[in-house]
């Protein structure tokens, strides 16, 4: 079972902060610290499959192809940088995101649930440089994303820094078709761990959208679980990396490798592009996010864990 709420408020360096100055404050909560997910309103008529293993059976989000309704064009985002790229500058050489052979598979049918709840991002600074990034829907207008998606930190580069001018939103993006169309945001959130100090280990953040846009393509869940718990999980990542066809989306699963009490470590291939996706766990056909994916490394790639405080701001950045 996931862990219960033992504080009602975010402290210290998860204190929300917010582009919205009337809605910094966090809402209380005083609940389970599980949400559930949401297959929304789509009509898609498949039924989102899982391996007995916690992954997901992508072969049956493919049928969906040639039923999609993608009648909108979407943006021209070849040739654009990650979004980490603006704060943290070119990777390393050792900080590779795909270790040995590459396991993603490319998803062909993202208009069927789960895969629509992963949107494409196209950021724009403010300086006007744009952007590439993901995001997840946790709600009818929230998709949760890292901090370094909504604010920009120690770019170096003059007028850049700060909250980000906008974000298209588009979600189960594939290629040049957007099957739910885009919603245009302005309104972000984060926190002063990763707003004020820049700290990896507070590096989640949110968007919230002027539409109800979630109510159609449904949601993830979220929950926080206990190191055992998440020790013996599979991890799942999904979205939309800078190597691929340009706005197509990609997934891949691998078993949890190590946590600490703030970070998720996993040997998931992922590359530049997808900082900000889910790294998420099935339970009884259910997808829960654990952590929030924003970070490469030479053995293991990483998220933000969803810890007490985290989950509580996500539920009111959810409301």
């Amino acid at each position: 079972m996931p862990a219960r709420n033992t504080s009602t408020r975010a402290s210290g360096e998860h204190t929300p902060v917010s582009n919205q100055p009337e809605d910094a404050e966090a809402r209380e909560v005083d609940q389970p610290l599980v949400q559930e997910a949401s297959r929304g309103t789509g009509s898609d008529g498949i039924e989102a499959k899982t391996n007995e293993d916690g992954t997901e059976a992508v072969g049956g989000g493919r049928r969906m192809e040639a039923a999609a309704a993608a009648v909108v064009v979407a943006p021209e985002i070849t040739g654009l940088l990650d979004i980490g790229e603006a704060s943290f500058g070119p990777p390393p050489p050792l900080a590779e995101t795909v270790h040995g052979p590459d396991d993603r598979v490319q998803i062909g049918g993202t208009a069927a649930y789960p895969w629509r709840v992963h949107a494409s991002l196209l950021i724009t600074a403010l300086d006007n440089s744009r952007w590439i990034g993901t995001g997840w829907f946790i709600g009818p207008h929230t998709l949760v994303t890292a901090g370094h998606v909504v604010y920009i930190k120690n770019s170096g580069v003059p007028g850049r820094d700060g909250w980000v001018r906008s974000i298209s939103v588009m979600p189960g993006r594939n290629g040049s078709t957007l099957p739910y169309g885009a919603a245009t945001s302005t309104n972000f959130r984060s926190v002063t761990g990763w707003a004020t100090s820049g700290d990896e280990n507070y590096d989640y953040g949110a968007i919230i959208i002027p539409t109800n846009l979630g109510t159609l393509v449904g949601w993830l869940g979220f929950g926080a679980w206990p190191d055992a718990d998440l020790l013996t999980a599979t991890g799942n990542i999904s979205g939309y990396p800078g190597d691929k066809p340009a706005g197509t989306q990609w997934y891949d699963s691998r078993r949890v490798a190590s946590v600490n009490s703030r970070k998720v470590y996993y040997d998931i291939d992922t590359a530049g592009g997808q900082s900000g996706s889910a790294a998420y766990r099935i339970v009884n056909g259910q997808r829960y996010g654990v952590a929030v994916h924003a970070y490469g490394g030479a053995t293991t790639n990483s998220g933000t864990r969803i810890t007490v405080p985290v989950y509580n701001n996500m539920v009111a950045w959810k409301a």
